[in-house]
């Protein structure tokens, strides 16, 4: 437990730097939304986090959540979690690693894949550009929905 708060401690001040280097205010709002995307480990919504937050910031907006979230992915201070949902998943996440996706119950959870993490990319996709990042996304019926 401890170790867990020493890290996300430490999460949080990567942040908070990353936001001043690309010359982002650290507004209560922002800090708190990140906070809770820190904390979560189900990959939430957009309105999954408003509602969290409407809990102890009753004025923030479904808006301000959506603005955010989109500032931070387009900064890289969070991830946007490719689904086949229309409902975008966000995390904080910054470590290498891939995602199984529940079919039924919609449940994410990420993984580690360091063989396929080693392997470099077929000569086509080599070709095509700029990779910037690579990611495996698994989609099937979790054990808890069979």
């Amino acid at each position: 437990m401890e170790q867990s708060k020493h890290l996300l401690d430490e999460q949080f001040l990567m942040f908070e730097s990353a936001c001043r280097q690309a010359g982002l205010r650290l507004t209560h709002q922002r800090l708190e939304v990140y906070r809770e995307l820190a904390c979560a480990e189900d990959h939430p919504s957009a309105e999954t986090l408003h509602q969290r937050l409407r809990r102890t910031i009753p004025t923030l907006s479904l808006d301000t959540v959506y603005r955010t979230l989109a500032t931070l992915a387009c900064h890289g201070l969070i991830n946007k979690v490719d689904t086949v949902e229309s409902q975008a998943r966000f995390e904080a996440t910054q470590h290498q690693h891939h995602h199984l996706i529940c079919s039924k119950c919609k449940r994410i959870v990420d993984f580690d894949w360091h063989s396929i993490d080693a392997l470099p990319l077929p000569l086509k996709a080599q070709q095509w550009g700029r990779i910037e990042a690579k990611n495996v996304v698994v989609y099937g019926v979790c054990s808890g929905c069979q």
